[in-house]
Parts: C-alpha cells; structure tokens; sequence
C-alpha cells in the first residue's frame, strides 16, 4: 500500500520504486492512493494508466477524486479506481472491488470519514453494508480509510476489528509510528504518509505555506520541486482466515 502519490514528485518516486519494493518484499499485490497525484489535486486518465504501468494493481482515492471532470467517465469504465464508497448512489464509478492475485482474491474498500470532511453517508454503516457481499468473494478485506481525524480512523479500525485484513489511514499525508495488529486480527496505521517531496508541507512548496499562515491572505499552492519520498506500508495476510500475520512501514528515498 503506498500513500497519496503528490504531483510529479510523487508519481516519479512511484516509478522509480514501486516496483522494485514489490519484489524485494515479494508483494503479490499493490494499491496506490492517487488522488493528489495530479498537481497535487486530483487525477487524470493519462496519470492513472502512468500509475498503473508502473507497478499499481488498484487504485484508491478520497475528496479530491472529483477535481478533474474528465475523470467521471474513465472511473465508471476502469474498476481498477475506486473513489470512498460512501458517496451517494449514482455517483460516477465504484467505491470497492474484488481482484485476483496470484494467491487468491483481495477485496478493496474506500472510504472516506466524515469529521471536518463532507457530509457523506457513514463510513462505519456503509463498511457493514458492503462486508457480506465483499466477504462472499474473498475472505482478504483491505480499507482504505481517506479521513482527517486521527480518532475517527482509529474508530473505525477498531469498529471492523475481526472483519478487515487492513485498515490504513490516508489524507494526511504524515506517516504514523503506531502500526500495528489489533487484538482481532486485523493490520492497522493511521496514516501511510504521502508519496511526494520531503522538503515540503505536505508536499507543498514551504515558502508559499508560510507566506499563507503569516498574511492570512489566498496563496496559490504549488508543489515543491525536491528529491520525494515514497511512503506505504507492507502487510501479510492469511488467505484463509484474513486475518493479519505482519505489517510494516515503509520509507524509501527516490531522487
């Protein structure tokens, strides 16, 4: 699982070490969150076949999915892309899919909390929601949870205890030192951190961030021009039972 891919910092830590992670680690299946990976905002058709090319076998997103229109029609035809599940029905494309590994099937969700984000359905009901059916095909439950609290994350970890493989935390784009295996099994991390340039703020030039808080005035945000790094983290699961044997970060410097 690697985190949110910031811009052209980001992509090229991607394709620079996606898939040489893959190997070393023996990875039999790769999830990437995309959805800053467009000038930091957002995803186009071109950048998610880039991600994919370079290694990703599914990508996942959160709030910033919808900033490029023409994304709408290549989420409905590309279920390798999945926007949080819990926006409304008929939105375009899908929020969870099951794909073949080379060890069995993997069940994806993602989802998007709610606390100081939008006002979607609950991610809590809708995981409840979509488990029976996910759990039919595969018993390897993944969730991407795109939320800003660090409680509401650790909630809802807590709350699918049992239920999920892995629940990791994006959005925040700061990797947590707290990973670990719950009491029921399941993998959990607050926040992978971002795949992007580390002499920033959040991938952000640090000058314009600065200049943002010390004048209380708009600033047009771009992102910083320095050496990325890749963010993510690794997890074994048991494809019988879905429940978690190991999980590790990840920190890799690209130039």
């Amino acid at each position: 699982m690697v985190g949110d891919v910031v811009g052209k910092p980001g992509r090229r830590a991607f394709q620079q070490l996606g898939r040489n992670l893959a190997r070393a680690h023996r990875a039999d299946f790769v999830i990437v969150n995309c959805e800053n990976a467009a000038a930091g905002s957002g995803v186009t058709p071109e950048i998610a076949e880039e991600l994919f090319h370079g290694g990703a076998d599914c990508l996942t997103s959160g709030n910033h999915i919808w900033k490029h229109r023409v994304i709408y029609p290549y989420l409905d035809d590309e279920r390798r892309l999945l926007r949080p599940a819990n926006y409304p029905e008929g939105t375009p494309g899908a929020g969870w899919g099951v794909y073949s590994t080379p060890v069995g099937e993997i069940g994806v969700i993602n989802l998007l909390g709610t606390a100081m984000m939008d006002p979607l359905d609950c991610p809590f009901r809708m995981f409840d929601q979509l488990y029976h059916e996910v759990r039919e095909a595969t018993s390897v439950i993944v969730v991407d949870f795109h939320a800003e609290f660090t409680s509401e994350k650790g909630a809802f970890a807590n709350y699918v205890d049992g239920r999920a493989s892995v629940v990791y935390g994006t959005h925040t784009h700061v990797q947590t030192a707290d990973e670990r295996i719950l009491p029921g099994g399941t993998a959990f991390i607050t926040d992978i951190g971002m795949t992007g340039p580390e002499d920033s703020i959040l991938g952000v030039s640090k000058e314009l961030v600065i200049e943002r808080f010390l004048t209380r005035l708009p600033v047009r945000f771009e992102i910083a021009n320095h050496p990325p790094l890749l963010c993510g983290l690794l997890a074994e699961v048991d494809t019988g039972t879905g429940k978690a044997l190991s999980v590790t970060r990840i920190q890799e410097r690209a130039h």
